[in-house]
């Protein structure tokens, strides 16, 4: 069990693993460069690709006079109507640009909404959403304490935590406990009445004071020097003036309050610093990144040879995330390379979540989504009406808008983490999602078309050599679609569900008939069960 680098070049089983924990999607092409580099080349690569498909969501409706661009019309954010739909726009835009790039980056933008949560449907108008999302991936590849200062001011963030109320003669906790308990230093063990060893109901107190007076500023006239990003604004009269004093957990430190701009953000640093200065909070970042990219479970033996190396190493590194994240993702343990058994190696062990089933689906298959450039219509059904209002909340997963501030419950929640996914409510969704994409139609509500189906006799002429031989086939598409690859059992039960007790030449024989006639009804009714089947197997809901 080692933090040492994989030095080898990956080979297509590690490139797989390394590409499922480090996008939401891939294809075979990338797949295949991928396995001739190394882990730190592959890494590297995988930060090159910063294009933007998708410039800025447009909205189409109301049909008479679409509000277009609203982003950059202007109008005052507030003033501008339909906001929820809005905000499901910019999250389809910030899904649809993943999906068209392959960059490390989406994923580290992921986590950090994982880590600083927030509810878009609470941000208040959709341009504070926009900001919060930008915010995030400018720290993407950035520093934790920087992203933890600045997003005290973001407006999202100061709506949906309510500290755009938190006033001096009137303090309102919300903000500042979550700040301790979910996106920092997190909640330590219980020791007595308010006190969680890693802070105490005082220094909830105390940081709610350090927060009052900073306030949302709606017309995003104010933009934030470093990132170029609009904030909130300070109001310095609201802001409590006085001395904060913390717990035994701080060291009984004590932060002199502001009463000037200058001072007053000097204290907010210093409150900043005060928090990240505990390597407690080096651990709890560094635990969440070991359950978001490896596994939601582990034992002392890897908490101390990996995580706390790990945490020693953000923590000295000044929070920096990026060459933490590098070396736990190019390291033997990621890989399970490092023990003295190699054919056991673990490289399947987290459920997909539903944003990754979706997104590696439509890459892997290579579904067409209509393009909001050319197709805003039926670009709009899909994102929309399909994946906004029908997948998404039926997989349990809103994009960007988990129910609690704490996130999704397969993100935080033992013992069951990940698993959580699956329950009698959200199966229907995962299972159905296949459906949707061959038939092109909205099986989850409402049965609309959305303008694009999957071509699954144009995915079997692109992914296999030799199509005509169904074992052959077989085994290609689970290459490409599972962790690891499949027994000759699971090859032949396959097989039976498009041979139906036929010889083996009489799928080549239909295959070799569609070459010749041109004629696909046969094959493409036996490829898309097949290719149905392969995805809802048990295999394909591991990443």
């Amino acid at each position: 069990m080692s933090l040492d680098p994989l030095t080898s070049n990956l080979g297509q089983l590690r490139a797989k693993h390394l590409l499922r924990r480090c996008l939401f999607h891939y294809n075979n092409v990338l797949l295949s460069e991928m396995s001739n580099l190394t882990a730190a080349d592959a890494i590297d690569q995988l930060l090159l690709d910063d294009t933007i498909t998708y410039n800025e969501p447009y909205d189409p409706l109301p049909l008479d006079a679409p509000h277009g661009y609203w982003l950059s019309s202007g109008i005052y954010p507030p003033d501008i109507q339909n906001q929820g739909r809005k905000r499901g726009l910019l999250s389809a835009w910030w899904w649809y640009n993943m999906i068209n790039r392959a960059n490390l980056k989406d994923k580290l933008t992921f986590f950090l909404h994982t880590t600083f949560t927030i509810a878009s449907g609470d941000v208040g108008a959709s341009h504070y959403f926009y900001d919060h999302l930008r915010l995030l991936e400018f720290y993407s590849e950035g520093n934790l304490r920087e992203l933890a200062k600045k997003i005290t001011l973001d407006n999202a963030m100061l709506n949906y935590l309510d500290n755009t109320q938190n006033n001096a003669n009137n303090p309102n906790e919300n903000y500042a406990r979550e700040f301790l308990e979910l996106f920092t230093i997190t909640k330590g063990e219980q020791v007595g009445e308010g006190d969680y060893t890693t802070y105490t109901e005082q220094d909830v107190i105390e940081t709610a004071k350090v927060f009052s007076g900073f306030k949302t500023m709606l017309d995003r006239s104010i933009i934030d020097p470093d990132t170029n990003i609009p904030m909130g604004r300070l109001s310095i009269n609201q802001h409590d003036q006085g001395v904060k004093t913390f717990s035994y957990a701080f060291d009984n430190y004590e932060l002199t309050g502001g009463n000037s701009e200058e001072t007053i953000f000097n204290e907010l640093h210093e409150f900043v610093d005060m928090v990240f200065n505990k390597e407690a909070t080096a651990l709890a970042y560094v635990k969440k990144l070991y359950r978001f990219f490896v596994k939601s479970e582990w034992d002392q033996e890897v908490e101390n040879t990996i995580l706390l190396p790990l945490a020693q190493q953000l923590y000295q590194e000044n929070y920096n995330i990026l060459p933490v994240v590098k070396r736990l993702l190019k390291s033997q343990h990621f890989f399970d390379a490092a023990d003295s058994d190699s054919t056991d190696e673990i490289l399947g062990s987290i459920v997909k979540s539903p944003v990754q089933l979706l997104s590696s689906t439509i890459t892997n298959l290579g579904f067409s989504i209509p393009s909001p450039e050319d197709d805003m219509e039926n670009y709009y059904k899909f994102a929309m009406y399909f994946l906004r209002n029908s997948y998404f909340p039926m997989s349990g997963m809103n994009l960007f808008a988990p129910d609690t501030v704490a996130g999704h419950p397969a993100i935080y929640q033992s013992p069951d983490f990940d698993r959580h996914w699956f329950s009698s409510s959200t199966i229907l969704a995962r299972y159905r999602l296949i459906e949707c994409l061959i038939t092109g139609r909205n099986k989850l509500g409402g049965n609309g078309q959305f303008g694009s189906e999957l071509d699954t006799v144009s995915f079997v002429e692109n992914t296999s050599a030799n199509p005509g031989n169904i074992y052959y086939l077989i085994d290609e598409i689970a290459n490409i679609l599972y962790p690891n690859p499949i027994d000759e059992d699971r090859v032949n039960y396959f097989a039976e569900l498009i041979l139906e007790d036929y010889p083996s030449y009489y799928w080549t024989d239909t295959w070799d008939e569609y070459l010749a006639t041109g004629e696909n009804t046969t094959v493409k009714n036996r490829l898309d069960l097949l290719i149905g089947a392969m995805i809802n197997a048990p295999e394909y809901q591991l990443m």
